[in-house]
């Protein structure tokens, strides 16, 4: 750990305050910062098959050992306490509470698995941090993508089950669950681009997917109320800010066919209790949707408490005219194959501007602008962001991380966040994406998200700049309106 001192300015008195009771949080998932990949019982996930296959990610990095949390969990809980975080969104990794799971049955439970996030949620709130549990950020167990993964229906069926194991044995402690993490990526980048596990470029299997998704939250939700009846039950997902430049009656149709693949397919069955019309029209050619079974709808619209939402980054889209080379600068990783099911004739255009290492445009407009409209389309739902944050190419001089455009970055978008409260969106908690760098997932090691910079070889954590400026925020429970207050110590 770090021992700088040094802390950054303090909010200016122009600083706009957050409504009380406003949660500062920080966020990871268990992939990507646990490590311990073969202890404690634990067996192969997708990801692990994924990270270990030649070529899959950038320097054949892996999530063997990525940030050791495992093993140093009570020491980042430390740091998380130094900054001030009231909450941590962490994620249980399934393989380890299930090792043996099959199709058919979800197998015995690991008590060595369950006692690791037993002891995580202890350490936590010892620390005066509420833990906010993820049950599924991507780590399928291997044996269950070998009999079909998501496109299968009993998937859907052993992850409730397993959600009911983790609900019973933390919900005692434990106030939030969220039952899945950005399932678009799980289906269209697992399945159809093939640059997420499990690698597969199979666009009708990426439609089953997203409705066996969609199914295991309904089933999932059911299961944690049973297990932990007093526990609030979440979903997030990566909304999509879906916007164009052009002025055509066939540029305002490619923004609505993106909208309803990535947004409307899971807003809707969740919140309204059906898939939208002109997505099943517009992927008729792909598949029947006969995956759907009568009653399916009504357990996927399960009631909600609050509604996760993940944003970095705007998505920007034209018609295609067919003839000029195809613009796919969607930033979801180099493939032959599109994620967009059915999406053939709608380009993603580069955009001048600001962008992040992700090569992801900075546009924070975006964020107020999803949040407003989920509070025009659903009043009274219950709003969280659970990700935001950017990746920038860091570098320690002098023990310390100067990441000024990091911290711009959380600055404006946090502002964002605040438009939108102000504005009457029921905003209730901000997670920054990450607390550490990490496994960022195809990239590996090579892009950084964290505000605590993590040196791989030594495993040695230091606090960068943006997160003792995000403490100094935490602290004053406002952001400054000024650039003047983006540079610390």
């Amino acid at each position: 750990m770090t021992t700088t001192e040094e802390r950054p300015t303090a909010p200016s008195a122009t600083a706009r305050a957050f409504p009380p009771g406003f949660v500062w949080g920080t966020a990871t998932a268990a992939y990507q910062v646990e490590g311990a990949a073969a202890e404690g019982g634990r067996t192969p996930s997708i990801w692990d098959t994924y990270s270990h296959t030649p070529g899959r990610v950038v320097g054949g990095d892996t999530g063997d050992v990525a940030d050791d949390h495992y093993h140093r969990f009570r020491e980042d809980v430390a740091l998380m306490q130094r900054l001030g975080m009231a909450s941590y969104r962490f994620s249980v990794a399934w393989p380890r509470i299930t090792p043996q799971v099959s199709a058919d049955a979800l197998g015995p439970v690991n008590a060595e698995g369950l006692a690791f996030y037993s002891a995580l949620v202890d350490e936590l709130l010892a620390a005066g941090i509420e833990p906010a549990v993820t049950l599924y950020h991507w780590d399928l167990p291997q044996a269950l993508e070998d009999a079909g993964g998501w496109t299968s229906r009993r998937t859907a069926e052993r992850f409730a089950e397993y959600a009911e194991v983790v609900a019973a044995a933390l919900g005692d402690r434990v106030r939030t669950f969220i039952t899945l993490n950005e399932p678009w990526c799980s289906a269209y980048l697992g399945y159809a681009s093939g640059v997420h596990a499990p690698g597969r470029t199979e666009p009708a299997a990426a439609l089953a997917a997203v409705h066996h998704l969609n199914l295991a939250h309904g089933l999932g939700a059911a299961a944690v109320r049973r297990a932990a009846p007093g526990a609030r039950v979440a979903l997030t997902l990566n909304l999509a800010w879906v916007r164009t430049e052009g002025t055509t009656a066939a540029d305002a149709d490619a923004v609505r066919r993106v909208d309803g693949l990535q947004n409307r397919v899971f807003l809707d069955p969740v919140l309204r209790g059906r898939y939208p019309d002109d997505v099943l029209a517009d992927t008729a050619g792909v598949t029947d949707w006969s995956f759907v079974r009568d009653g399916d709808l009504d357990l996927i619209h399960q009631p909600l408490d609050a509604l996760g939402v993940n944003y970095y980054s705007p998505t920007v889209v034209r018609a295609w005219d067919g003839t000029t080379p195809r613009a796919e600068n969607d930033g979801h990783g180099a493939s032959a194959h599109s994620p967009w099911v059915a999406a053939q004739d709608v380009e993603f255009p580069e955009l001048p501007g600001d962008k992040t290492a992700m090569g992801w445009s900075v546009d924070a407009r975006g964020m107020t602008e999803l949040l407003l409209r989920l509070h025009r389309e659903h009043p009274g739902l219950e709003l969280i962001v659970t990700e935001n944050g950017a990746a920038y190419d860091d570098v320690v001089v002098a023990g310390r991380v100067h990441d000024v455009e990091r911290t711009r970055y959380l600055r404006d978008h946090l502002a964002a966040v605040l438009d939108a409260v102000e504005a009457g969106a029921p905003v209730t908690g901000y997670y920054l994406w990450s607390f550490l760098d990490n496994f960022e997932w195809s990239y590996g090691f090579s892009k950084r998200f964290g505000v605590v910079h993590v040196d791989y070889t030594t495993q040695q954590r230091t606090i960068k700049d943006s997160g003792y400026w995000y403490a100094s925020v935490v602290r004053a429970h406002a952001v400054p309106a000024t650039d003047g207050a983006l540079v610390t110590g």
